[in-house]
């Protein structure tokens, strides 16, 4: 009988464990608020309870437990070292705690490198051996997949493409930010609100109920759909730093796809067309962008879970993405 994998997702919001089989095909989820507030023991407890929940009969019959989490983290030593939006985690042993508990392997991923395996096992990376993901919402993580292994670095802190510093502002007095710092959410709406206090007219004003407040990437995305030109501004000067992050990302890795999912990226070709235009106009040679792919993520809210069970299929992103063709 084939082996079966757990998968956990631990969320500033929401915690989350599934069982999935050999194919990485979802048998059971269950999910639970994370209470963040509560501290680490707390959150701890829930996800030992719910992965329980989502346990076969025989222990033995799973082949490991998988667990995506925010970092940052080290997948090598199993400890998540402080993540900004779960309050108290510092030096977390969770590997240990967990194959303590349960006896089986444990493997502990980046969200943003667990969602690249996710998208390269059942999403839009299938067959590509060379790939990079990038995720735009609140903040912008990514996780890069090389010649089949997942790229993790010396202590597991690589691939963060959201903190590529660039130059705003020019000249001599320009400002040293991230790709981050301008184009996440967050980024998106401060942009549009500035532009509202200093006079710009646009329907977000309308849309936010005259608190400039409400505004946030998801509003702004709304309005852009509906043809709101500072709405379609912000996005597109969003889409042209993520583009030139991209750029970068191409010259260190020349993938064959790229990846963008997140809230953000849901705005679709509204934020992908500066990306695309951006990509092509600041590439150092098109021989970088021949057969190149971009493409929407596909696997939506699943994809921590989906690539939480790929990094047991991958013994922790350390052996060949052909593994997930397999059964193991």
């Amino acid at each position: 009988m084939a082996e079966e994998i757990i998968a956990v997702d631990i969320g500033g919001t929401q915690i989350r464990s599934a069982r999935f089989d050999s194919q990485l095909q979802l048998q059971q989820r269950e999910n639970t608020l994370t209470r963040s507030e509560l501290g680490p023991d707390y959150a701890i407890k829930r996800i030992i309870e719910y992965i329980y929940r989502v346990l076969p009969p025989e222990r033995a019959a799973i082949a490991g437990i998988g667990v995506s989490c925010p970092g940052p983290l080290n997948p090598k030593t199993g400890v998540v070292i402080a993540p900004p939006n779960l309050s108290g985690w510092r030096d977390v042993p969770l590997v240990e705690i967990l194959a303590a508990e349960f006896g089986r392997p444990v493997y502990l991923g980046n969200d943003a490198n667990v969602a690249a395996l996710a998208e390269a096992a059942k999403g839009a990376a299938q067959g590509c051996r060379h790939i990079i993901y990038i995720t735009v919402s609140t903040g912008i993580g990514s996780g890069v997949i090389t010649d089949g292994k997942l790229v993790t670095g010396r202590s597991g802190l690589a691939a963060e493409l959201g903190h590529i510093p660039i130059i705003v502002g020019g000249g001599s007095g320009g400002k040293v930010s991230t790709v981050e710092l301008e184009a996440a959410g967050p980024a998106i709406a401060r942009r549009a609100r500035q532009a509202l206090e200093q006079g710009a007219s646009s329907s977000l004003q309308r849309l936010a109920g005259g608190d400039l407040e409400r505004i946030d990437a998801e509003l702004v995305g709304k309005a852009a759909a509906k043809g709101d030109r500072l709405a379609l501004d912000c996005l597109a000067y969003a889409g042209r730093i993520i583009g030139l992050g991209v750029v970068t990302a191409l010259h260190l890795f020349n993938p064959e796809v790229i990846v963008i999912g997140g809230g953000v990226a849901k705005t679709g070709e509204l934020l992908f067309a500066a990306i695309r235009r951006t990509m092509h106009s600041q590439v150092l040679s098109d021989i970088f962008t021949a057969g190149l792919r971009l493409e929407a993520a596909a696997l939506g809210d699943d994809v921590a879970l989906v690539g939480a069970a790929a990094l047991v299929a991958t013994r922790g992103g350390n052996i060949d993405i052909s593994a997930l063709d397999r059964r193991f």
